[in-house]
């Protein structure tokens, strides 16, 4: 029995995926479903790309402004709601069509994600507990004696990331790394798309043009209203830890919101992010497509879009 298609269109930021998204969906009765970890927030469409209202009336979108920004997503709840999008498509014979930047999200789809045991709020609030008193550094250091690759890799001031690498190593007596390098992995290794034919589609224009497109959008969403939405944000008080508070954009405009600095170099920062963060998605998408091997093309199209 033949398979049916599941379109992956993979790639950095200002690649123009959500523009090839909506023609694929056209052709083939498609289901945009987002694969983007910031898209899924609500109340913030132009500092997350978010596809036009009219594009999104003309093919239908899922998985875009599920979650409050006050809220945690993880790929672990993005996959079972993925999940259940192909689910819904194969039930209506549409084609589902994935589109995004995370490439986190397409691992876990198509490999599974490792079952890393569930940690107890009481080490969860120890563990958050320990790193207020401590602060980074010396709690990094702690970190180096129960997870040194951890320790090593994690970025500063990267809260988030050292709490869970210090939790779970607490609690299973195993690093994080054992966990995502194959315990408990998906037995198939196929994640949850092996009733489908997968073709992916890995869209990366040249550099320049790239990192000249970032900057071309992000002078479009101050023209039409970043700033509030960054504004609105702030007015709420949120963690500065919760995944919204680290969209590309928020942290540089706050600080102008602030009066750290001026609006000017704000949008310079904003901007030299982006590109920071364009050129971590080529690398991750080259390298993992490539080594995974099986039905991918790649487009070197001069993008035009988001």
């Amino acid at each position: 029995m033949t398979k049916p298609p599941l379109i992956l269109i993979g790639g950095p930021t200002a690649s123009g995926k959500s523009a090839r998204a909506l023609e694929a969906a056209r052709r083939m009765n498609g289901v945009i479903i987002n694969a983007d970890a910031m898209q899924v927030y609500a109340g913030l469409p132009l500092l997350t790309a978010q596809p036009e209202a009219e594009d999104k009336r003309a093919a239908p979108h899922e998985l875009y402004e599920v979650y409050d920004p006050a809220e945690r997503s993880s790929a672990g709840k993005w996959l079972a709601l993925a999940e259940a999008a192909l689910r819904r498509c194969a039930e209506a014979g549409r084609t589902p069509i994935l589109v995004g930047g995370t490439g986190l999200y397409f691992k876990a789809l198509t490999d599974g994600l490792a079952a890393i045991p569930p940690i107890p709020d009481a080490v969860r609030a120890e563990v958050q507990a320990l790193y207020e008193h401590m602060g980074e550094a010396a709690f990094r250091s702690r970190l180096a004696t129960l997870d040194p690759s951890s320790a090593a890799r994690i970025k500063p001031n990267d809260r988030q990331r050292l709490i869970r690498a210090f939790e779970v190593a607490q609690h299973t007596g195993q690093p994080l790394g054992y966990w995502q390098n194959g315990a408990g992995q998906a037995q198939d290794g196929a994640g949850p798309v092996s009733a489908f034919a997968v073709r992916r589609i890995l869209l990366l224009p040249p550099r320049e043009e790239l990192y000249a497109a970032c900057d071309r959008r992000f002078e479009r969403m101050m023209e039409r209203g970043a700033l509030e939405e960054v504004r609105a944000l702030l007015d709420r008080s949120l963690d500065p830890d919760l995944p919204a508070m680290k969209i590309l954009g928020v942290r540089e405009l706050a600080a102008y919101l602030r009066g750290e600095v001026s609006r000017a170099d704000a949008v310079a920062q904003a901007q030299q992010a982006t590109r920071n963060y364009a050129k971590r998605q080529m690398t991750w998408f080259r390298n993992q497509w490539r080594e995974d091997g099986g039905d991918y093309s790649v487009s070197s199209t001069p993008t035009t879009a988001s």
